[in-house]
């Protein structure tokens, strides 16, 4: 063997050992950046698993749920899933404020991979109709926000509410006790309403330790992720990652809101007072809020931030792309009845978002489908899932005769 040849062998033994040295480092860094927490547009680097399509979301009142009973919706209904949908004489999603039951279940749709709507969560009870594989999935919001919110919703026909002489949400918090009506029709939605429709008691008093250690733990192994509305497209990131679900199935537009007018920002005096009144609800917002956090933590927080960006991004692009510049937002006597989002009674005027009539210019077949659908209230959106699904079921009926 020459010197030359030699020589070069050293090199190349030098530059292997060297690579060996940094195999580790490196190998993080891909997972880090790819696998981890991949970037939308480079999912193509590592193999990407099958999108998770056996979902229960368990809807919460006035926790952004509306838009994501809507995105539900939307992903059953373009992967031609079928949804677990009520039977005609429940008033409000699966006869709530009853326990879910089976009897509450339209019987053509048993099979489902998709349960979501209103409930009282009975964990049991839904365990045993959906897949084994079930993935679960709820949302909470911070509780001050979250009873500002339900106390203007309701204001109207909740007599807890209504008994205050000035109507007002710190004339209430000022001495809840004294107006609280346990036994009217609309308590649920007057304390600790997160914790009612998990399937708990909203009257059990918060000092018991060993309650609410218990109701932790049970939300903890019943749910793989609780969404955080206040932190809704970091949640959404999770959410993405744990569903192995694309970009477009987790965009969205912000649906069953209320006129920017009406809305004011609270006190962090009526802030600790609402959290005090709704203290299970605070245990478990807190509980789960830290749990979230540990879920990005675990993706990687610069991961998260940066899909964070690029989900703002495509919907920034998808909202000028169906809009064309106009207002989206109207108010719903400026929408039609197919499409106008659900009204409580009183002076809240809840938005919806009207198309313009060239909106489908210069737009695929595709991108003119999700705009026509990203847009449909939750129970719009359901009641046409209902449709479909029940020409499908004649159709199946009608082959197998």
């Amino acid at each position: 063997m020459n010197r030359k040849t030699r020589f070069l062998l050293i090199i190349v033994f030098c530059t292997s050992i060297n690579f060996l040295l940094h195999c580790d480092s490196i190998w993080h860094w891909i997972t880090d950046t790819t696998y981890r927490c991949p970037s939308f547009p480079f999912q193509f680097v590592l193999p990407k698993k099958p999108k998770h399509t056996n979902v229960a979301f368990i809807k919460t009142h006035k926790t952004a749920s509306t838009t994501m009973l809507s995105m539900m919706m939307r992903f059953a209904d373009f992967h031609n899933l079928t949804v677990m949908l009520p039977i005609e004489s429940c008033h409000v999603g699966f006869c709530y404020p009853q326990w879910f039951r089976a009897s509450s279940v339209d019987p053509g749709t048993l099979s489902a991979n998709i349960l979501a709507g209103h409930m009282r969560f009975d964990r049991k009870e839904v365990q045993r109709l959906m897949p084994n594989n079930t993935i679960y999935i709820t949302i909470m919001r911070e509780p001050g926000a979250m009873f500002d919110s339900a106390f203007h919703y309701f204001l109207p026909r909740c007599r807890s509410f209504m008994s205050v002489p000035d109507h007002s949400l710190s004339g209430f918090l000022a001495d809840p006790q004294r107006y609280y009506q346990q036994n009217e029709t609309l308590s649920r939605f007057t304390k600790n309403f997160m914790t009612f429709d998990l399937g708990k008691d909203k009257d059990h008093p918060a000092t018991d330790t060993a309650y609410v250690q218990a109701f932790l733990a049970e939300m903890e192994e019943t749910f793989s992720l609780v969404m955080i509305t206040d932190y809704f497209d970091e949640s959404l990131v999770v959410l993405r990652h744990l569903l192995s679900w694309d970009l477009e199935d987790i965009l969205y537009f912000r649906l069953n809101m209320r006129k920017e007018s009406t809305k004011k920002q609270l006190s962090p005096d009526l802030v600790s007072k609402a959290r005090a009144w709704n203290a299970l609800d605070t245990y478990l917002y807190d509980h789960f809020n830290a749990t979230l956090w540990q879920k990005i933590a675990a993706l990687g927080p610069g991961c998260v931030k940066r899909e964070v960006r690029e989900l703002r991004q495509a919907q920034d692009n998808l909202m000028r792309s169906c809009f064309k510049g106009t207002m989206p937002l109207r108010a719903a006597n400026q929408i039609k009845a197919e499409s106008r989002p659900w009204q409580p009674p009183g002076d809240i005027d809840i938005m919806g978002y009207v198309l313009p009539e060239n909106f489908s210019h210069g737009l695929s077949q595709h991108t003119q489908e999700l705009c026509r659908k990203i847009i449909l209230p939750g129970y719009v959106y359901v009641r046409r899932i209902k449709q479909s699904q029940e020409e499908r079921y004649k159709v199946r009926q009608q082959q197998q005769t």
